[in-house]
């Protein structure tokens, strides 16, 4: 099977607004690669921190929460209980397994995918409010947010694998 080429070089995404494709093709291509990353991944090394640095567990969970939290923003919401929760759990063990955080992780995207479809660009200059103190963004503001964070987390969550696995 010969490899495909990256998804923002597969062209233009079905239902997906043309200023919204960056931001699609970015968690698209963050999933692929968390999914081939984290195969045969083992249990034992999620939760561990090389050097300091954050566990592969944080990563997969940060990666969820923050396209969940950004979307949320996006659509004028503030943080349900629930996500305040989910905030507050980041990098803290539980009952998750690496596929259970990938799994997670891919729901996320798909749900984001789905957002981004149902988005009217006419609002994406819109003003939206962010956390608590209400920090000024836009709705592309946070979309374009969640994707360079994304892909930044995707970076580090790749250098601490291979550290941790050696390969």
């Amino acid at each position: 099977m010969s490899k495909l080429p990256e998804v923002w070089l597969r062209g233009p995404l079905t239902g997906i607004p043309a200023l919204l494709q960056p931001v699609a093709h970015a968690l698209l291509q963050a999933r692929e690669e968390i999914v081939v990353l984290m195969r045969g991944f083992p249990e034992q090394l999620l939760w561990e921190r090389p050097a300091g640095l954050a566990s592969p567990g944080f990563h997969l969970q940060h990666l969820s929460g923050v396209i969940n939290r950004l979307f949320a923003y996006a659509k004028g919401h503030q943080l349900s209980e629930k996500q305040l929760r989910y905030l507050a759990a980041e990098g803290k063990p539980g009952d998750y397994t690496v596929t259970s955080l990938v799994d997670l992780f891919s729901q996320q995207v798909d749900d984001a995918i789905r957002q981004l479809s149902k988005t009217n660009e006419a609002v994406l200059t819109d003003a939206r409010g962010v956390g608590r103190a209400q920090l000024p963004s836009t709705v592309i503001g946070l979309y374009v947010h969640a994707a360079e964070h994304t892909m930044r987390h995707l970076g580090q969550l790749l250098v601490t694998v291979k550290v941790l696995t050696n390969k």
